[in-house]
């Protein structure tokens, strides 16, 4: 699991917004105010299938300008 901070092109907010809510692997988005756009939790089997989703979907999401993704680890 990983949580993943967008940030937008301004006036992009809605579409991206739309754009994860379509994507299998997202199973939470929030719309920030403060340094970051958008908040998405995304689930995956494993790390390599995680990564690909985040590099190959997220990432090329028009509006998307940034993003930093916070893995998640159980202790």
């Amino acid at each position: 699991m990983a949580y993943v901070l967008i940030n937008t092109k301004p006036g992009a907010e809605e579409k991206v917004y739309s754009d994860l809510a379509s994507m299998a692997n997202v199973s939470e988005i929030y719309t920030l105010f403060g340094e970051y756009d958008i908040i998405v939790k995304v689930d995956a089997k494993d790390y390599p299938v995680l990564e690909s989703f985040i590099v190959s979907k997220i990432r090329n999401i028009s509006g998307i300008v940034d993003t930093k993704t916070l893995m998640v680890i159980k202790l």
